[in-house]
């Protein structure tokens, strides 16, 4: 099902290992040079800067591509038709991605990554000017529109499998929410619709990654896992589900009053449930991903909690949550370190990998650039002193 072989992508994830463990001194350009020549690829990859690039201009390229055909061909067509048109695109932006890679064996490399999602985009608008007269956003949508969400989960889903592009199991998730609302007008069941499909998504997930433990399709099955954690927690989480978020955390009003009182109080208890879940599982796998979204989400309650309980909000709450953060990370650090060989059960505090602190400082450069610039305070007008004179010394006033 995988359009890459298994040796293609085992050989150029020992590559990047390589390129790693040279860096950060654990092998000689010797022993460098000796492996690079037994890990070489038929795939060809590119850097970050340029995949970005690659995919932007392919994104461009093809709806201007689109664009000028209608304008040139169809300028007077119904809706109907051009649905089918933009589905007939969709097809041909998959099958030239597919042809991207089986040919010219592109891998992240953007041009591919581009086509399959234009062909994911086309297929749902197409579908949805096709069939359903574009009223996907109406107040009273047709019951059958649920096809178009559901269209692009699968086929999001497929390209996941297929190209191996894990910002596409995001998207399926994403169209996923999209799903209950033409089942039920319920709240509350619509976030059970969703907490549910995610749930019977993580037990499949879950299944699956037993079999790919340590091989090089293992890290992209712990991110899908750590997505469906977060996604169930954001479907639970009526505070973070909300899109009138200021209204309830700071002027007042509360989630309660649109959902029923047993339904509202027992997803306060599961917020409070599943951290500890998500950070005992992830710590049984020595999992990074799963034990980040387990941090995130144990926050995250601490932060709800307040307009859960429907309690007044200050300003200093950031404040004392940061303490607890750091009171609870200079624990932990310290109780590592305090093990035998400063580790405990198989963790430890110390930096291993030099790609942990490119992390951080990429981390830091990005919160950088998003906090606030002090204002400049204007300055004071120059004072000028009295016009006296001085006797006895000569000086005069400025009169």
């Amino acid at each position: 099902m995988r359009l890459y072989s298994a040796f293609s992508e085992e050989t150029l994830r020992t590559r990047k290992l390589l390129t790693e463990w040279v860096g950060e001194g654990f092998l000689s350009k010797p022993q460098y040079q000796l492996l690079e020549k037994e890990t070489v690829s038929d795939l060809r990859t590119t850097n970050i800067f340029l995949r970005l690039v690659l995919f932007l201009f392919t994104v461009i390229s093809v709806g201007a591509a689109v664009g000028l055909f209608f304008v040139a061909f169809v300028p007077h067509s119904s809706q109907r038709s051009d649905g089918v048109t933009l589905m007939i695109c969709a097809a041909i932006c998959y099958a030239a991605a597919e042809f991207a890679v089986s040919q010219a064996k592109l891998y992240r490399h953007g041009i591919e990554e581009a086509l399959a999602v234009c062909s994911v985009g086309f297929l749902c608008i197409g579908m949805l000017l096709a069939f359903f007269g574009g009223g996907f956003f109406s107040s009273k949508p047709d019951a059958a529109q649920f096809l178009v969400p559901a269209a692009g989960a699968f086929f999001s889903l497929w390209i996941w499998r297929r190209f191996g592009l894990d910002y596409a199991f995001l998207a399926a998730m994403i169209f996923v929410v999209f799903l209950p609302h033409h089942w039920t007008s319920s709240p509350e069941a619509q976030h059970l619709v969703v907490a549910a499909l995610y749930a019977t998504g993580l037990a499949g997930v879950a299944t699956i990654r037993s079999r790919h433990r340590f091989d090089y399709i293992e890290e992209s099955y712990s991110l899908v896992e750590a997505l469906l954690w977060l996604g169930i927690y954001l479907a639970i989480n009526l505070q973070l589900s909300s899109l009138n978020l200021r209204a309830q955390w700071w002027d007042g009003t509360r989630a309660a009053s649109e959902f029923a009182r047993p339904f509202y109080w027992g997803t306060w208890v599961l917020t409070w449930c599943l951290p500890p879940i998500v950070l005992a599982r992830s710590i049984r796998l020595k999992d990074r991903f799963i034990i980040a979204v387990g941090a995130i989400i144990a926050v995250l309650t601490f932060v709800c909690n307040k307009p859960y309980l429907g309690w007044q909000r200050h300003t200093w709450d950031p404040m004392l949550l940061g303490i607890l953060l750091t009171g609870v990370v200079v624990f932990i650090r310290r109780w590592l370190a305090r093990g035998a060989g400063g580790t405990r059960h198989g963790f430890t505090a110390a930096r291993l990998s030099e790609k942990d602190k490119q992390l951080i400082n990429v981390g830091s450069a990005g919160l950088g650039l998003l906090s606030p610039t002090p204002t400049p305070q204007p300055s004071s007008p120059e004072f000028h002193f009295g016009g006296g004179q001085s006797g006895g010394g000569g000086a005069s006033s400025d009169s």
